[in-house]
């Protein structure tokens, strides 16, 4: 699934609660703590996308381990960070590639011209007259 189609709000609150085995409330109560950020219809409706369904169900799981909210938040957060130089290094390993591909073709081309040079030298030299 494209990270797009994971973001588009498709879920009322019903749907999305019963998608990640939560009460309504539950979900209200994870809104006002900044636990999950629903999109909002133009009548104020709550509707919740696959990612957020996944963020529900991962909180979920972290509550049934014991943790409290605060710490759900902090690993969400950590997690995010994660992501974020996940994202920075892939960027940076793609930019080095590239810079390996270039400094190489540079070289390619130094040692063609050394060679041509090489060459040309050797066709400019004066024979020595045979005796």
């Amino acid at each position: 699934m494209a990270q797009t189609d994971r973001n588009r709000p498709l879920y009322m609150i019903s749907v999305a609660a019963d998608l990640a085995g939560l009460h309504p409330q539950t979900l209200r109560i994870y809104e006002s703590k900044g636990l999950v950020t629903p999109k909002r219809t133009s009548g104020n409706t709550r509707m919740y996308s696959q990612a957020d369904v996944e963020r529900l169900e991962l909180i979920s799981r972290l509550t049934d381990e014991g943790i409290n909210l605060a710490g759900v938040m902090r690993i969400l957060d950590q997690r995010e960070q994660m992501n974020e130089l996940q994202s920075q290094i892939e960027k940076l390993r793609k930019e080095l590639e590239r810079a390996n591909e270039q400094i190489h073709e540079f070289e390619i081309r130094q040692t063609i011209t050394t060679l041509v040079r090489k060459d040309q030298l050797h066709l400019e030299l004066p024979r020595r007259p045979e005796e």
